[in-house]
């Protein structure tokens, strides 16, 4: 039996610019950080049986893995060449379609665990790239290359892709007093509404190659206030980063007409009315968890955020990145 254990990831700044259609003609460039929400995979040879068996939200059984319908579960096992009797159950720690990657921490989880199972190593480089295989290639999403590296390394690194497509991972210089400040003062809540994240991407696309100046522009000035909150993080000012987030969602709104609603705008107002610095939803947009700074006035925060329906979730970051738990 193999146990992996792969982290959630929190976008800090510059998501967006990890998306080929922008990557490929002006780089990449973005902060990330794993935290300690996880997706777990569990994996196990089957004794006597040639089928493979998948659990996830549905059970699966098959001999012909071309027939599985998890498509990251079919396009791991064909990448890798394993095509019976082992069987699969995933857990994660919160829902699906949410805005914390977890379509792509789970791809990292299972390759990472086929590994395992095939007694081969891989490194984290070469685990981020089959991930992206499987998802970019593989499965044509309309996605990017931020959340399968984030999940796999961990930690609260900066990311550079080049137009190539190649990618650099270099940890953000932090002091124990900035990591505590941001795990004090960062809070997730979760709106309650599930999202497609490829169609609010796709939709992000097209309105980029129909209005260049409010998409590619846009995404320029995303990478610009990466780089900014890459500064006052370094230099200790965690507060500026909060800062900075409350200027990313100005711009981020204006990329995709699903990026928000008067719902989500009106619980962003409300916590800037109840003392949040800035915010913004996670991952692609459109629901899922809101991440907010708020440095003053906490408990009242929270309890104003929570009377509006939203669901407070407490999280520390991750820095071992995906991990095997256990492996007999």
């Amino acid at each position: 039996m193999i146990v992996v254990r792969t982290p959630l990831r929190l976008p800090i700044g510059g998501g967006g610019t990890d998306l080929p259609w922008y990557y490929s003609q002006h780089k990449g460039s973005f902060i990330s950080a794993g935290i300690d929400k996880y997706i777990t995979i569990v994996l196990k040879h089957r004794n006597f049986h040639d089928e493979v068996l998948v659990k996830y939200s549905k059970t699966e059984e098959t001999t012909d893995i071309n027939t599985i319908q998890n498509e990251r579960v079919r396009e791991a096992l064909k990448l890798l060449g394993v095509t019976k009797s082992v069987e699969i159950v995933s857990f994660s720690d919160i829902p699906s379609n949410t805005g914390l990657g977890g379509s792509s921490t789970f791809t990292v989880a299972l390759l990472h665990a086929l590994h395992i199972y095939k007694k081969e190593y891989v490194s984290f480089q070469k685990l981020a790239e089959e991930a992206c295989q499987v998802e970019i290639n593989a499965l044509k999403q309309p996605i990017g290359k931020q959340d399968q590296y984030a999940a796999t390394f961990g930690g609260i690194n900066h990311y550079t892709i080049f137009k190539n497509g190649s990618v650099i991972t270099t940890p953000l210089t932090l002091s124990a007093q900035t990591i505590r400040e941001l795990e004090n003062n960062l809070f997730l809540f979760y709106t309650g509404i599930k999202r497609n994240a490829s169609e609010v991407l796709q939709n992000q696309k097209d309105t980029a190659q129909k209005d260049p100046s409010r998409g590619i522009e846009g995404m320029h000035q995303i990478k610009e206030i990466g780089e900014e909150i890459r500064k006052a993080l370094e230099t200790g000012n965690t507060r500026r980063f909060g800062e900075w987030m409350n200027v990313h969602w100005d711009v981020k709104k204006k990329l995709s007409d699903k990026m928000t609603d008067p719902q989500i705008d009106k619980w962003y107002d409300h916590a800037i009315a109840n003392s949040a610095v800035g915010g913004k939803i996670m991952g692609a947009g459109g629901g899922g968890f809101f991440m907010f700074y708020c440095d003053t006035n906490q408990k009242q925060f929270v309890d104003a955020m929570t009377k509006e329906g939203l669901q407070y979730m407490p999280f520390k970051f991750d820095w071992d990145g995906t991990r095997v738990l256990f492996n007999a």
